[in-house]
């Protein structure tokens, strides 16, 4: 596509697949599972579309409130994620960053978090960012909370400083955030990357989605008329 911006982030809200499932006459988990497929599809059009970051918001700090079957097969499909799967990302030289919390996570998924880390550290093809157990507003607190513990005075905080504490700071701001599902609210996503973003409401379930509607997202940003403020 000619002259076509490329947005550098794309975060995705991953909503929808409890109510795909109940559309269906489904389980809970066979929509979280449809999810997940349709999470590799999408995430594999994004980055041939030459997206460099990808965010995907899998799993927030308040989900914990789910039953505890629901929370258990999520975590089954984290695993799945970072370990079966891990093949499929080197392969395609993708770096993987598991953005969040680690209080309340199995010692058995934090070992899959940091071998997985470890092992795809030096891919350069694109870096998948995996928001698990995340929340926007704890993020800005520990970041908030290192800046405390460094003896840094209240005088020289300064949005910059508090951009190189977040969690994994090398991240850049989202240009574009995508929530599926026909709500139309952040959650706790991202929000001080998402200071500037652009947001995108689809109102489709998320295992509906295909790599045609990757497409209809870089048309609809290259609408947008991006000003920061000025």
């Amino acid at each position: 596509m000619a002259d076509i911006t490329i947005p550098r982030h794309i975060g995705f809200i991953v909503d929808g697949n409890r109510r795909w499932a109940k559309k269906h006459g489904l389980p809970t988990y066979e929509g979280h599972l449809a999810g997940y497929n349709t999470l590799q599809d999408v995430i594999t059009a994004t980055f041939e579309a030459g997206v460099e970051f990808i965010s995907t918001y899998i799993f927030s700090t308040e989900n914990w409130k789910r039953s505890q079957d629901e929370v258990s097969k999520i975590m089954g499909l984290m695993l799945k994620s970072l370990t079966a799967d891990l093949p499929i990302f080197e392969k395609n030289n993708i770096k993987l960053i598991i953005l969040g919390s680690r209080d309340g996570i199995s010692e058995r998924l934090l070992k899959a978090i940091d071998h997985a880390e470890t092992f795809t550290a030096d891919n350069t093809a694109g870096t998948l960012v995996i928001c698990f157990n995340y929340g926007g507003q704890l993020e800005i607190v520990d970041a908030v909370k290192k800046i405390i513990k460094s003896g840094i005075s209240a005088d020289h905080v300064t949005p910059d400083l508090i951009e190189r504490n977040l969690y994994s700071p090398e991240i850049p701001p989202i240009d574009i955030i995508v929530r599926t599902s026909g709500e139309q609210r952040l959650s706790n996503f991202m929000l001080w990357r998402a200071a500037y973003s652009e947001i995108m409401f689809i109102e489709k379930l998320w295992p509906d989605m295909t790599k045609a509607d990757v497409t209809d997202i870089m048309s609809e940003f290259n609408r947008r008329s991006r000003r920061f403020g000025g």
